[in-house]
């Protein structure tokens, strides 16, 4: 998919940058693989915001995505190719020979007609799902499962991918795009491919009102509030917020390691915060 330039006929038009969806189905999503969805505007069952900036926006629909593809060896046709509004990747509509229709994430260089495949072992072409233990190692995939059965969920956004590089006791090595390395069961499965929408990063909306269309309000600098509201409130004139810039709830920030994970410590072999070789 291209992007699309407009040219500056109103002050909303000028600097905005699209992803040309011209070629995506124009009609409504397979009603019996949708399901109505309820904002929240990010507040729990009590009514208080636990998720700030969340409010407003498009109505909107989940479309099911069949993330797990564990229908063995029944070829699908694809249909048509789909914008969801759930997430930034492109969508395909797959119909098996017996009839049954999915959801799957449209990988790049997929096109109407084509035929996709999930088996324990398949071509390696752009929307056919395997286990990982059965790819060729230097294999672009994506929608990688942690857990077999699970479904996937690494590489799901648009323009992501993940590579594998090499074989290990039983898994696989995989390296993400974030330059991390570790290990995953060769019984999961993934999926070739990288995914659809590489260009959904080089958009520009040109105006707040169409990120509040997305249903995100503004956020508040915290260096513009005072001290009760957050850490980095108050001061006399402008302040930069101190040297340890944290959250409203004093939790380090920009760039502090956080993460308490140590349950996948082990699987992991490289980490994405190593200096990376020269």
């Amino acid at each position: 998919m291209a992007l699309k330039s407009y040219k500056p006929t109103s002050p909303a038009r000028r600097g905005l940058i699209l992803v040309d969806r011209s070629s995506l189905w124009k009609g409504k999503p397979v009603k019996a693989l949708t399901e109505g969805k309820r904002k929240t505007g990010g507040r729990n069952n009590k009514g208080h915001v636990t998720s700030r900036g969340i409010a407003g926006g498009h109505k909107q629909r989940y479309r099911y995505i069949d993330f797990k593809r564990r229908k063995f060896d029944a070829p699908a046709t694809v249909e048509r190719l789909e914008y969801d509004p759930n997430r930034t990747a492109f969508i395909a509509l797959i119909t098996y020979e017996d009839g049954e229709q999915a959801y799957i994430l449209a990988p790049q260089r997929l096109a109407v007609g084509d035929t996709v495949i999930a088996a324990e072992k398949c071509d390696v072409k752009p929307g056919n799902a395997m286990k990982l233990s059965q790819m060729p190692i230097g294999t672009i995939i994506h929608n990688i499962e942690l857990k077999p059965g699970k479904g996937g969920q690494i590489a799901r956004s648009a323009g992501t991918y993940a590579q594998l590089v090499g074989r290990d006791r039983g898994m696989v090595i995989v390296r993400l795009n974030s330059g991390e390395q570790r290990y995953v069961l060769g019984t999961c499965m993934g999926t070739v491919g990288a995914v659809s929408n590489p260009d959904n990063a080089n958009q520009n909306f040109a105006k707040a009102g169409r990120t509040r269309w997305k249903g995100r309000r503004p956020l508040t600098r915290g260096v513009a509030k005072n001290p009760v509201d957050h850490p980095h409130g108050g001061g006399e004139g402008r302040t930069s917020g101190g040297r340890h810039p944290v959250t409203p709830w004093g939790k380090p920030t920009k760039g502090a390691r956080t993460r308490k994970n140590k349950q996948t410590d082990r699987m992991i072999i490289r980490s994405r915060h190593a200096k990376k070789k020269r």
